[in-house]
């Protein structure tokens, strides 16, 4: 059996730069566009004994951070596990999504203190084709679970019996044929990592909780927003959609055409970067956030920025755009385009 000769993984672009190169023949590569990973925050198990004083993030494009108050309401010490879900990779689907660490592990650098001192989370991850476990077999083999950075491969670096079996058993997918007409193969499974750790709550302190990553970032080098391609009839159901989930007002698109102009083409080189955090997580605790803020930080002040606020009203202050809400329970996740030269 041949292998193909790619290396792996290459992530799979998103869906605005397939709707613009099916509708208006953008010429653009696909490694030009990259989808970004929804990731939140640290999660912990539900309780109704420790409550969440405060929680104050921060997000922009080269880092998110949170800053986590909580209080033990009770009289003796809460022991909890502490978790750091990192997104599925979905190797056979992936081709484009912006991974901002070439660490197979730690693929978006994070790091954990406990009122000022760094803590270690023990790293999970396991590879799943549907319903089935295959981390043992790929670890038999001596295949990385997630082939990236020092741990990626070559399809044609596979011994032939190797290569065999992984297609009998469903981790290697065709992916189209080479130039010269061979079959090409990639993988077909589920990376699923997790950190965790036990932490302790004493009763009646407050404990100071930070962590920080590097978000995922995904970016076109054009926006669909642009006039002459959001009036295009075949992008229409694509634009409805960032209008809802980037709550896009006309005053936004209003400037957006300002600096844009109506030309066919980008000459204003715009590009999209967009960042997705998963909120809903910080409703775990005994009543709601008693104090929230957000800061987005856009790195330049002539960047667009557009998100539904929900609740949060608006204090901004410098080039940060803040939010702040009292008795804060997230009922939405984050999804925040940003437009600009970038």
């Amino acid at each position: 059996m041949v292998m193909g000769p790619s290396t792996l993984p290459r992530f799979r672009s998103g869906a605005l730069m397939v709707a613009l190169l099916a509708a208006t023949g953008w010429p653009a590569q696909a490694n030009d566009s990259a989808a970004e990973l929804s990731i939140g925050g640290l999660q912990f198990v539900r309780t109704n004994d420790v409550a969440m004083q405060s929680e104050d993030l921060h997000i922009a494009l080269d880092r998110i951070s949170v800053r986590y108050q909580f209080a033990n309401t009770t009289t003796k010490p809460v022991t909890l596990t502490v978790a750091f879900p990192l997104p599925d990779i979905d190797l056979s689907e992936a081709e484009n999504v912006a991974l901002p660490s070439s660490d197979p592990l730690n693929f978006v650098d994070f790091e954990t203190k406990i009122d000022g001192s760094p803590v270690q989370l023990t790293i999970h991850q396991r590879a799943m084709v549907g319903s089935k476990d295959v981390t043992a077999l790929l670890n038999q083999l001596k295949l990385p679970l997630l082939p990236i950075g020092g741990r990626e491969m070559r399809m044609t670096d596979l011994p032939a019996a190797t290569g065999t079996r992984l297609v009998d058993d469903g981790l290697l997918m065709p992916a189209g044929m080479s130039d010269n007409g061979r079959q090409q193969y990639a993988p077909g499974w589920v990376t699923k990592t997790s950190a965790v750790r036990q932490q302790v709550f004493p009763p009646t302190r407050t404990v100071v909780v930070e962590h920080q990553y590097r978000p995922s970032v995904g970016s076109s080098p054009d926006t669909i927003l642009r006039s002459s391609l959001r009036h295009s009839s075949a992008l229409a159901p694509e634009v409805e959609r960032y209008r809802k989930e980037y709550c896009i007002t006309d005053a936004f698109l209003a400037e957006l055409d300002k600096r844009a102009g109506k030309s066919e083409t980008n000459d204003a080189k715009l590009q999209e970067r967009r960042i997705s955090y998963i909120l809903k997580t910080g409703a775990n605790w005994a009543g709601p956030i008693r104090s929230f803020r957000l800061a987005i930080d856009p790195g330049n002040s002539d960047h667009l920025v557009s998100f539904c606020p929900g609740r949060l009203s608006a204090s901004s202050t410098g080039n940060s755009l803040e939010y702040k809400a009292s008795d804060f329970k997230p009922d939405a996740d984050l999804k925040i385009l940003m437009i600009g030269r970038f």
